[in-house]
């Protein structure tokens, strides 16, 4: 018998067990920067060498993290069930810890890409990009992650297999960045959904979200549980 398809959307709440810190975290990275000044095609344009320095240094901190209990037991959902990972996440968290089908919408801390054809892409094996590495063609290489005001180019694919889940989960965040907290209305109505987030949200407008209210560690424990029932 084929396997259910399970998609799992996953937000900065499963990595931050893991000690990375996002924007929004008092303490992270972020604080030392404005959002225009680093993470925008503006600032890319203006000053390449601080936008590179500061992927620099979140690369440094993905590089030492690892994939916690979260992420394990994500990935070995993949005995039982056909897994998507969708992840708003730009680390690689989810393929260290065996997860097969990774889709990062955000983009991926561990690659880079050419200024001149957004389709070069070049996995990266040090944390350090600087000014003067190029690309085949003799392009700058950037960051390949999607800034603010730009595209989300994966949103598409990602929306088609929500539409297709037989189950589906979200684990670490509040479904409140758009546009991809849209995901969920692609979900068909009656199918299972779960939430796995410690936090307080207003989601009267999703039907039928189970509510797992703990942190993700925890929160996928108790998740593996409620989805075998549904084997």
């Amino acid at each position: 018998m084929a396997k259910k398809r399970l998609i799992v959307f996953t937000g900065a709440g499963i990595s931050a067990e893991s000690g990375i810190k996002t924007f929004r975290d008092s303490g992270g990275l972020w604080e030392e920067f404005r959002i225009e000044d680093v993470a925008t095609i503006e600032a890319w344009v203006k000053n390449r060498e601080l936008v590179l320095e500061f992927y620099n240094q979140r690369r440094k901190q993905v590089m030492a993290a690892k994939p916690n209990g979260a992420h394990d037991l994500i990935a070995e959902l993949q005995n039982k069930f056909d897994v998507q990972v969708v992840t708003q996440n730009v680390d690689d968290l989810h393929e260290r810890a065996g997860s097969k089908n990774v889709i990062h919408l955000h983009g991926e801390i561990m690659k880079a890409r050419s200024t001149a054809d957004p389709d070069l892409i070049y996995q990266l094996n040090k944390a350090e990009l600087v000014v003067g590495d190029n690309c085949i063609k003799g392009s700058q290489l950037r960051p390949h992650i999607v800034w603010f005001g730009e595209d989300v180019p994966q949103m598409d694919m990602a929306n088609e297999l929500a539409a297709q889940a037989d189950l589906f989960v979200v684990v670490g965040t509040s479904l409140n960045v758009y546009p991809a907290a849209g995901i969920i209305h692609f979900v068909k109505t009656n199918t299972p959904k779960w939430l796995v987030d410690p936090g307080d949200f207003n989601l009267d407008h999703v039907k039928g979200l189970q509510h797992i209210k703990q942190t993700a560690v925890n929160g996928v424990r108790t998740l593996k549980e409620e989805l075998y029932k549904n084997l």
